[in-house]
Formats: structure tokens, C-alpha cells, sequence
């Protein structure tokens, strides 16, 4: 069966304003008052909780910045799981697209390098992790994106066939993965970065989810196919 994959964070939904309250929330205990802004630093929140504390820790030039980042982690997936649905929304047309491509006959899942317990909450929080046959964390396997094998694991659970798979992501990490499985990407370009994912060369571009299933169909051809 033909598949189309999704990330979470930045492509299905906009989780950047709960994930910069945690890494906030971390700096502050440091005594740091909050170091990130909600709108500027969106794009290193869909980066993951390392990133986040990593861009704050260099902005406060603390020294042994990695080692901070190791020590805080756990207390900033604390923070996030506390409140993980305060300010995330899914994204403009999100659903009514995966419900076209499931009444087309695609298989549908996620793959995410978000850690997974914290995945299906914010799913199930949203009400719509039953739409997902696959849900694929940082640590359901040994390995994360890029590395492909994620990638791979979220086709097979959702019933799906690798070699006939679509990834849609929003960084170059998901770049990287669908290339390494060697599927086509697509990127969206209503996060952050904008159209600037075009320089990524991904097979396709999503300017809103309306266009999805004209343009995996145009990828990976008709479900039935």
C-alpha cells in the first residue's frame, strides 16, 4: 500500500509556543528569566529540546554549554509534559487532508523525533491520534531521524509499503531521512523557514494542505495504483 508519512512538530502541528514556555521554564530556574522569544526562535524549537536549551545556554555564554544541555534536558521534557497543549494548534487544513488521503486509499502515520510517550499524548490531546495508523518516536527504535529506519518503521505499522512512501517534514533532518530511504520528500513552507526549504531540493513543496493530495499523487501515483 502506498503511504504517506508526516512529522509532528512544525508539519502537522505549530508546538513551537509550548516547547519554547519549557525550554523557558528551564532557564528560568536557572535564574535566567526567559531567554527565548515565542515568534523569533520557532525555528530552533522545531529543532528538539536540545536545540532550544543549546541556543539559550550560548546566548547566556555559559560555560561546558553541552554538559548544561545533558543536565536540563530531562528537566525540560518535565516542564513540556506538564503542559504540552496550552498553545499548540494543528496547522490550517491539516485533516480534511489526511482524510482525503485516506478516502483515496493511503495508509497514514507519523514519524517524529519527538520522544514517542510525549507524541501520543499531544495526539491524543488534539483528538486525532486515531486518524494515525503508525505513530514513530525519537525512541521507539535504537535510532532517529535521518536515520531512515524510523522512517521505514512508521510505513510498515501503518500497513504500508517503504518503497512506495512519501515522507512530509519541514527541516533537512526529514530531508535527509527520505533520501537516505530513498522516497520522496516534501517540505512545507509554512513554518518558520519559509519558502527558504526550497534550497533543501526537496521532490515537492507544500504551500498549504489543501495541495497535499494533488501533489502525493503526483509523487507516488494513485493509491490503488
Amino acid at each position: 500500500m502506498k503511504t504517506v508519512i508526516f512529522d509532528l512538530d512544525g508539519t502537522l502541528a505549530d508546538t513551537s509556543g509550548d516547547l519554547i514556555a519549557a525550554a523557558n521554564a528551564c532557564f528560568r530556574q536557572m535564574g535566567a528569566g526567559d531567554v527565548l522569544c515565542p515568534q523569533g526562535d520557532a525555528g530552533t524549537a522545531f529543532r528538539g529540546g536540545k536545540a532550544m536549551l543549546r541556543l539559550g545556554l550560548e546566548r547566556l555564554d555559559h560555560a561546558d554549554v553541552e554538559a548544561q544541555v545533558e543536565q536540563w534536558y530531562p528537566a525540560l521534557l518535565e516542564a513540556y509534559a506538564a503542559d504540552i497543549d496550552r498553545h499548540t494548534v494543528l496547522y490550517p487544513g491539516v485533516m480534511e487532508a489526511v482524510n482525503a488521503l485516506q478516502a483515496s486509499g493511503y495508509k497514514v502515520g507519523i514519524c517524529t523525533n519527538k520522544p514517542e510517550a510525549l507524541a501520543e499524548t499531544l495526539m491524543q490531546r488534539l483528538g486525532v491520534r486515531a486518524a494515525f495508523a503508525s505513530l514513530v518516536g525519537a525512541d521507539t527504535l535504537p535510532v532517529r531521524k535521518p536515520d531512515p529506519l524510523p522512517l521505514r518503521e512508521a510505513v510498515l505499522r501503518a500497513g504500508g509499503d517503504p518503497e512506495q512512501s512519501v515522507l512530509i517534514g519541514d527541516t533537512v533532518t526529514d530531508r535527509k531521512t527520505a533520501a537516505a530511504m530513498g522516497v520522496p520528500c516534501v517540505l512545507v513552507t509554512f513554518g518558520p523557514d519559509g519558502r527558504t526549504v526550497e534550497d533543501l531540493s526537496p521532490e515537492g513543496l507544500l504551500d498549504h494542505y489543501d495541495d497535499l493530495p494533488g501533489l502525493v499523487m503526483s509523487l507516488i501515483g494513485k493509491a490503488a495504483a
